[in-house]
């Protein structure tokens, strides 16, 4: 008698990972799991805590771009604000939400994880989201982008340019998944 695949028990995300069973979990958790969303913490600590849970903390995020090029690294979430979620050890930021802008021109943003922006940067540990709004309201609701997921502990670091400006501050917020494995 053949068994097929579905005839098997798995771990899922405790599995083996890359295999059949690990991936399949995966992508069901990505799209089926809690979000939770963080702002600036309130009271920050060095590097370790600088993102509370949204309401909670001390508003959005500001990053501002540069002098026609991109603006300095903020960190975004510290080595201590994972597990959002007791006993998750994994992590991916998926969504961000825009909640003002100083220009009606397009943005890019750019989110680097790792010791240091500049370091994920030169690892190639970074994406980018491309962000135009129709004005400096509020006129947008979360913006998906993709990332990979990320172990508990990482640091998190934002910034944008504003193509042919001198500065281009933008105000925002981000979501995240984690998951147990």
């Amino acid at each position: 008698m053949v068994r097929g695949i579905d005839d098997h028990k798995h771990l899922g995300l405790l599995s083996t990972p890359n295999s059949l069973a690990y991936t399949c979990t995966e992508v069901e958790r990505h799209f089926h799991s809690y979000e939770r969303w963080f702002e600036k913490a309130g009271t920050a600590d060095g590097e370790t805590h600088v993102a509370d849970p949204a309401g909670t903390g001390g508003g959005v995020f500001r990053i501002d771009a540069g002098e026609s090029t991109w603006g300095s690294w903020l960190q975004i979430l510290g080595s201590g604000d994972t597990p959002a979620i007791d006993g998750m050890v994994k992590w991916d930021i998926h969504r961000i939400l825009i909640t003002a802008t100083e220009r009606s021109l397009p943005y890019v943003i750019q989110f680097a994880f790792g010791a240091s922006g500049a370091a994920a940067l030169s690892a190639g540990a970074y994406t980018e989201a491309p962000f135009a709004p129709a004005s400096n309201l509020v006129d947008a609701g979360p913006i998906v982008f993709q990332s990979r997921r990320q172990t508990v502990g990482t640091k998190v670091w934002a910034r944008c340019i504003c193509p042919g400006q001198s500065t281009g501050w933008l105000d925002f917020m981000f979501g995240l998944h984690e998951y147990e494995g």
